[in-house]
C-alpha cells in the first residue's frame, strides 16, 4: 500500500498554528500585566519636583517595601527643625487600610491600581476635628528610573497639589 500526500494544507496548518500561538502568547502577556514595584529607598529631588511655595510637607526620603498585596511606606520629613517619621501600610486590593493619624486619630485609605496598572492611586481621609476632614489623593508611578508622586489635598482650608520626584538611592 502506498499513500500519497498532496502537500495541500500543510502551509495553512502551519500558519494556523503560528497564529494560535501568537494569540496565546499575547493573551497571556496582556492578562499578566505587571504592576510597578516601588520598593526601595527614595530621596526627594527638589529641583525636579513642583512643591507648594507656601507650605510643603514633602518628605526628604521615602522607604517603600512592596510585597504581594501589601505596600509599606515610611516617610522621613522635617518640619520646623524637627524630624519625624510616618509609617503606613496599605493593601493593594482597594480594601480600606487604617493607619495612625494626627494626635489620637486614625486615617482611612484605599489603594487601587489604574486601569493599565501603570499607577497606584492612594486616597486617604484624615479627620481634622472641628474642621471636618482632609482628603489626600496620591498617585504613585515610575518614570525614567524615578518615582513620581502626584499629591492633591482638599480640606476646609483649601486645595493644594504638589508633584514629588524621587531618585532611588
Amino acid at each position: 500500500m502506498t499513500s500519497k500526500r498532496s502537500g495541500k494544507g500543510i502551509g495553512t496548518t502551519r500558519l494556523a498554528i503560528t497564529l494560535l500561538l501568537t494569540i496565546v502568547v499575547f493573551g497571556i502577556t496582556a492578562s499578566a500585566q505587571e504592576v510597578p514595584d516601588f520598593s526601595g529607598t527614595w530621596t526627594l529631588n527638589r529641583a525636579a519636583s513642583v512643591l507648594d511655595d507656601q507650605f510643603s510637607m514633602a518628605p526628604g526620603q521615602i522607604k517603600v517595601a512592596q510585597a504581594g498585596n501589601d505596600l509599606f511606606v515610611e516617610r522621613h520629613s522635617n518640619f520646623q527643625d524637627r524630624e519625624f517619621i510616618v509609617k503606613d501600610k496599605f493593601t493593594l486590593d482597594g480594601k480600606e487600610s487604617i493607619n495612625p493619624g494626627w494626635a489620637d486619630s486614625e486615617k482611612v485609605s484605599t489603594a487601587v491600581w489604574t486601569a493599565g496598572k501603570a499607577s497606584l492611586v492612594i486616597t486617604t481621609k484624615i479627620p481634622m476635628g472641628d474642621n471636618g476632614e482632609m482628603t489626600v489623593v496620591e498617585t504613585f508611578r515610575l518614570k525614567n528610573r524615578q518615582m513620581i508622586i502626584q499629591t492633591k489635598a482638599s480640606s476646609a482650608f483649601g486645595d493644594r497639589s504638589e508633584m514629588l520626584v524621587f531618585d532611588k538611592k
